[in-house]
């Protein structure tokens, strides 16, 4: 599967304090992991992180250039990208968006579908995958067999009832 430049990383949900602060909320695996980037893009623009904290689950973000709360407020409800080539993953790992789209097999090779949706559940993901039915797939090892995001294919063990 062809993979995008630029990864969707979160969404600034509002200001934080009077100094040009925001709140993002992240969508990916932590906003520890966002805070570790130099830079973020929003609409192809590149904003340089000054200072970076996480508070409650969100990451509040101080930008270089956005010195006051009337500045902040222009990037509300923006969507926060962050380059591919600047995002060091552990070997094996991938980002969702990634395999959305992938299709799904069992383990004997036969077609169950395409990967829709990822529901993002505390105990674990959960996959939506479309097909002739609609099968929801516990994201856990019992049932991923594997997962190959450059090819585009995810092997499954289904069980009755799945």
């Amino acid at each position: 599967m062809e993979q995008r430049e630029y990864v969707e990383a979160g969404r600034i949900t509002n200001t934080h304090g009077v100094n040009g602060e925001v709140k993002i909320e992240v969508w990916l695996d932590s906003p520890a992991f966002l805070k570790k980037f130099n830079r973020v893009f929003l609409e192809g623009r590149e904003l340089k992180i000054a200072s970076a904290r996480v508070h409650k689950g969100f990451l509040i973000t101080k930008f270089e250039g956005l010195e006051d709360v009337n500045a902040a407020m222009t990037l509300k409800g923006k969507t926060v990208h962050i380059l591919r080539a600047d995002a060091r993953l552990p070997k094996g790992a991938y980002f969702l968006q990634d395999i959305i789209g992938a299709r799904v097999q069992d383990e004997q090779g036969r077609e169950i579908g395409t990967l829709a949706e990822v529901l993002e559940r505390p105990a674990s993901n959960i996959y939506v995958v479309q097909g002739a039915e609609e099968h929801l797939i516990p994201a856990v090892p019992e049932f991923i067999m594997s997962t190959d995001p450059e090819a585009g294919v995810i092997t499954v063990r289904l069980i009755e009832g799945m």
